[in-house]
């Protein structure tokens, strides 16, 4: 069974109580080694002043092998400190507890460490006279478990009433988690609370600012599978209304096919019915084409609708403007042979470079190349144009020799199923929506008006900035 993480609230409470505990056992051993520290100097120099006081006295002793017996004062500690006075190698006097031999064997002046039997002691020894010829010497020491037993109780103290705060710190600070992940938890409800319908955006002004990211990022998702669903809404709307009328053409001519007597008639009606099955399938790749021009639009789109920088699709792959429009001119000259069309390419020897998809590279120059020769007149020419202009990194231009369009008609131009009446071609008014969504989608910039060589539209299509 795999093992649960932790929620972000334990995580938070964990890291922070253990930063707490680690803290506070830090803080005690600096305490403890600074109290043992300033107290060993204390009762060191306690040890220093007892020693000076007892030089300064005499003892006088009933005989010469007489030890002075210090009086009992009846202290707790009294036990754990000790005195001897050793004149000229001899025992003067000593306290109570002292041992008979010396607490520091050597008579080497100051302090020391030394251990006489299972006890440990700290030793002041101060001389009168160097070497062999010292004359008096004293020793004053103190049990070393004395000075623990005072360390131990003058912290005892301060670490239990640390230690007794740190249950009400663990609780504080897991009620400061709860209240400062609220907001997260409101968002959490809020977005749980959501229809699959309801793409509207969260209010960002009222989230503390370490969850507005979130939140911003939440809006523009939502900002995005609402372009989804539009598009898809579109693709439908479009494909049943379009796919209407040549599947009620196609129906009819099938029907007059099946009626007719003659074979003359059948073999027209038949024309005309694969006739429609051919704009059926043109408009249903165009259709097809849209869609997914839409739907990549939505999924890398910024989600309010508006025009993207050049280069915004810096994922797209690069591809040679100049091969693919004499691929695409290519793959047109049969069409345009058929009406007597002539086509011309210029392009420069070395290659273009464009920040765009193979695929959506073709449709871009097919459409443009498919509305020059339907929209052109039987035996017009059809211009194709690719440099490199300063400023851009590809320009394509593409004229044809066609009756051109109005200023009213050039300002639609684009808009789906928009058709200019009275060309005598058959479409969908797919072709140029197309182009213009591409262009959207690439950051290109696209200019429409009359071509001043052949007299028909020209189109140019750029794209700003090094590939």
């Amino acid at each position: 069974m795999p093992r649960r993480s932790l929620s972000l609230a334990k995580r938070l409470v964990a890291t922070v109580l253990a930063f707490v505990l680690g803290v506070w056992v830090l803080a005690a051993l600096v305490a403890w080694f600074v109290a043992q520290h300033e107290l060993n100097e204390l009762l060191d120099a306690h040890l220093a002043q007892t020693a000076a006081l007892l030089a300064t006295g005499q003892v006088v002793s009933d005989g010469d092998d007489a030890v002075v017996q210090a009086p009992v004062l009846m202290h707790k500690y009294q036990s754990r400190v000790a005195f001897q006075i050793w004149h000229e190698g001899r025992l003067r006097a000593r306290s109570t507890d002292a041992p008979a031999s010396p607490l520091a064997p050597g008579a080497q002046p100051g302090l020391s460490d030394q251990t006489l039997g299972e006890l440990s002691w700290r030793v002041f020894t101060a001389v009168s006279g160097t070497g062999t010829a010292a004359k008096e010497v004293i020793y004053v020491g103190e049990r070393l478990s004395a000075r623990r037993h005072v360390l131990v109780d003058s912290l005892r103290g301060t670490l239990f009433s640390l230690l007794l705060a740190l249950p009400l710190l663990a609780l504080a600070v897991v009620r400061s988690v709860r209240s400062a992940l609220r907001p997260l938890r409101a968002l959490g409800d809020n977005v749980a609370a959501r229809s699959p319908q309801a793409l509207a955006p969260l209010a960002e002004d009222q989230a503390p600012p370490e969850v507005r990211p979130l939140v911003h990022a939440l809006n523009g998702l939502f900002a995005r599978m609402a372009d989804l669903l539009a598009s898809e809404r579109r693709f439908t709307a479009d494909a049943a209304h379009e796919l209407r009328t040549p599947i009620a053409a196609i129906r009819m001519q099938a029907q007059v096919a099946r009626g007719a007597k003659d074979d003359a008639d059948r073999r027209t009606a038949l024309d005309a019915t694969v006739a429609g099955c051919d704009r059926a399938t043109r408009l249903v790749e165009q259709l097809l084409q849209l869609a997914r021009i839409d739907t990549e639009e939505a999924g890398h789109g910024q989600g309010d609708g508006s025009a993207r920088p050049a280069g915004a699709l810096a994922h797209a792959p690069i591809n040679d403007l100049a091969a693919a429009a004499a691929e695409q001119a290519a793959e047109v000259q049969p069409q345009l042979q058929r009406r007597g069309q002539r086509l011309s390419l210029q392009r420069p020897e070395h290659a273009v470079p464009v920040a765009m998809n193979a695929t959506l590279l073709a449709v871009l120059l097919r459409n443009l190349l498919d509305n020059a020769s339907r929209y052109s007149p039987d035996g017009a020419q059809v211009a194709i144009t690719v440099a490199t202009p300063s400023g851009a990194s590809a320009e394509l231009t593409v004229q044809d020799g066609g009756p051109g369009l109005s200023d009213a008609d050039l300002q639609r131009l684009g808009d789906r199923f928009f058709r200019v009446l009275g060309t005598g071609q058959s479409g969908s008014g797919l072709g140029w929506s197309i182009v213009r969504r591409l262009a959207h989608v690439h950051g290109l910039h696209v200019a429409v008006d009359r071509s001043p060589d052949l007299g028909g539209l020209r189109v140019r299509v750029v794209w700003p900035g090094a590939a």
